[in-house]
């Protein structure tokens, strides 16, 4: 997979699997636009790690549409360009139905759908507007396993997930004439901070063993799949949903 002069933004590329996305892109010979949302000092860790030449940072908070645009103008000024975007940045936090007050019920609610969702199709919105007059390009979206088996304590977070899932499917019909593709990758458990707690406690054996792999995803897993749908050649697999989960969850 050859990604030479390729211009690729990636977001929430601070850290876990975005860093690794951001890594393998830019060892493939890409440029990337690393996007943080607060933690400046992980990105400049990220950066340092990148191959090559000519990348650049980008913040923005993603649940403000009007910053999600200036993160994608300052990505295609920085890198001269835009070819692939990755929409990786979410937030998982849990919320039970039965253990959560209404006002912090509605609080999640909004947080989450506003940053996994809403920031992603914003950021879907701005590049296809830039790649349709520019010779199309790659949109990789980073979904969940919970958007198919569920979330219960974390309902919100499964049905931004789903919901990335859809929009993904009715994008990549309405793009393809463009020129524009779209892909979706679907993880697992992935040995990140964000699932660190879980997988160092009591719950991590359990977890591991759901794979007959035994183990969790490497960010690096999904990393590769996500480079496998922007790549040259994935044009007619437009739509899918690639499953990365050590086959913990088989779906047909």
């Amino acid at each position: 997979m050859d990604f030479s002069a390729k211009k690729v933004l990636v977001t929430g590329a601070s850290r876990g699997i975005g860093r690794a996305i951001a890594v393998q892109f830019a060892q493939s010979g890409a440029q990337v636009a690393v996007h943080y949302g607060s933690n400046k000092q992980a990105a400049d860790e990220t950066i340092a790690m990148l191959e090559g030449d000519g990348h650049i940072i980008v913040q923005a908070e993603l649940a403000n549409a009007d910053d999600v645009k200036r993160m994608v103008d300052e990505a295609i000024e920085g890198l001269g360009g835009l070819d692939i975007l990755v929409n990786n940045a979410g937030v998982y936090e849990e919320h039970p139905a039965l253990e959560t007050d209404y006002e912090t019920w509605q609080a999640q609610w909004e947080k989450i759908i506003n940053i996994n969702l809403f920031g992603a199709a914003n950021a879907i919105y701005c590049a296809a507007n830039y790649m349709k007059d520019n010779g199309g390009g790659r949109i990789v979206n980073i979904s969940s396993r919970g958007a198919f088996r569920g979330e219960p304590t974390a309902p919100a977070y499964g049905a931004s997930k789903a919901g990335m899932n859809s929009m993904g499917q009715s994008l990549a019909k309405a793009l393809a004439p463009h020129g524009i593709f779209i892909g979706t990758v679907a993880p697992g458990f992935v040995q990140t901070d964000m699932a660190r707690e879980l997988l160092q406690g009591e719950s991590g054996a359990a977890i591991r063993a759901q794979s007959p792999l035994n183990r969790v995803a490497t960010p690096d897993d999904v990393a590769f799949a996500t480079l496998f749908l922007a790549a040259d050649g994935s044009e007619f697999m437009t739509g899918t949903i690639v499953d990365v989960n050590g086959a913990s969850y088989l779906r047909s």
